[in-house]
């Protein structure tokens, strides 16, 4: 956990929710069973007005919804809020066949009788957790039901044959969502009223170059203004409707970077973090090209570090 918040502090990030955030983690604290859930993002957030809104909103008790584009630092965001709260994290990414079982718990023999054993959402219930709904929009009636009652401002949930679940008073969560994707629907207005929405921006140079620069301080000048040209010129292509959004992948960028640390050459390191994310091959081609513009084959680690 934190011992300070230097990093929201740099951001020039409100003092005095900085100063309720030591409060709140003071108030908190988190059981030993699961501290091991309380990590460290790999990726920073940048990014003043959306951590104060977030900051502000889990202050308050309320849940968040992260909307936007992919590639837009949705989960970078989340996991960075829990790290900051220092709360231990579920993760539960909705897909056609997430069901009430896989949230609330299934039954199991256990001590000679039927005991309830809990699933993500009640064990985040009950350890005071953060809650990152992934792709909330492909969640389906079963499993809306339960998000109902959990995002409820009553804040318990009902389990038919069992006691009901009151949610821990640090217990918050954040969806996130995609527009577009396959599988994925509108959110029902009931759902919607039970968060406050955050529509996150694309990612501009100021904030790929923080995010470099944090992850990666030996990197050279002219390396990082390369590789955060090549993010936005692939990120332009993509908003234009050149090529999918596959390639847009912060976390593959920076295993890219973390491969030519180890000695990789840049453009084989692109290739896998990169270029390979799409399989379509005349739009790889484009996105090589793109690459191949901004960093050039001859250059090798010692060109980025």
């Amino acid at each position: 956990m934190l011992s300070d918040y230097h990093y929201l502090r740099e951001q020039g990030v409100n003092e005095k929710l900085i100063q309720d955030l030591e409060r709140y983690a003071a108030a908190y604290p988190v059981e030993e069973e699961v501290k091991n859930r309380v990590n460290r993002p790999e990726i920073p957030f940048y990014g003043k007005e959306i951590l104060e809104m977030s900051v502000a909103a889990l202050l308050q008790g309320e849940n968040l919804l992260l909307t936007g584009a992919k590639a837009t630092g949705k989960n970078v965001l989340a996991e960075n809020l829990a790290w900051l709260f220092g709360r231990p994290v579920y993760n539960i990414s909705f897909h056609v066949n997430t069901g009430s079982e896989e949230l609330i718990g299934t039954d199991t023999f256990r001590n000679n009788e039927v005991q309830l054993r809990r699933g993500s959402i009640s064990r985040c219930a009950q350890y005071g957790g953060f809650g990152i709904l992934d792709e909330i929009n492909m969640a389906k009636n079963d499993a809306i039901s339960v998000l109902h009652a959990a995002l409820d401002y009553r804040r318990s949930i009902d389990v038919p044959g069992y006691e009901k679940i009151d949610l821990h008073p640090a217990t918050r969560f954040i969806g996130t969502m995609n527009y577009g994707y396959a599988g994925t629907r509108e959110l029902n207005e009931a759902l919607v009223s039970r968060f406050l929405v955050i529509d996150m921006p694309a990612h501009t140079e100021e904030t790929l170059t923080y995010v470099l620069k944090q992850m990666f301080p030996d990197m050279k000048e002219k390396a990082c203004r390369q590789l955060v040209g090549l993010f936005l010129d692939l990120q332009l292509k993509a908003e234009n409707g050149e090529i999918s959004t596959k390639c847009l992948d912060l976390r593959g960028l920076a295993e890219a970077v973390r491969t030519m640390k180890r000695g990789l050459s840049p453009f084989l390191a692109l290739r896998m973090g990169i270029v390979n994310k799409s399989f379509d091959l005349f739009e790889k081609e484009i996105i090589q090209d793109v690459v191949s513009t901004r960093i050039p084959d001859t250059w090798t680690s010692d060109d980025i570090f």
